[in-house]
């Protein structure tokens, strides 16, 4: 399954508990569901996740939690980016917060 955000197809949305590492240099995003709505709460790109508490150990977790009100509620997309370096990344994180003005990013 994918999720089309601004104009590139991410992977997921999966539930949050179900993701599992690892995963190199990626854009992730978390979204709360909201009946049959997910909605951008957070944009952020890392170059791996191997730890299994990868996303329950981000500083913004609680906000996530806030936001989706249970983590039965918070789900992941992912896009990959093998090979490419954090300035590309970051470049697709800062349009992606532009737009979607994701909650748990304005709150820094």
């Amino acid at each position: 399954m994918t999720i089309q955000i601004l104009h590139y197809e991410f992977l997921g949305p999966i539930k949050l508990a179900e993701w599992g590492p690892p995963m190199d240099e990626v854009i992730f995003v978390i979204l709360a569901r909201e009946k049959d709505t997910f909605n951008v709460i957070y944009v952020q790109q890392t170059e791996k996740t191997n730890k299994n508490d990868f996303f329950t150990k981000n500083d913004k977790f609680k906000c996530w939690l806030t936001r989706a009100g249970s983590k039965e509620n918070l789900y992941l997309s992912i896009y990959l980016m093998p090979n490419s370096d954090k300035k590309d990344r970051q470049r697709i994180v800062t349009k992606t917060i532009s737009h979607y003005k994701p909650i748990c990013n304005m709150e820094d």
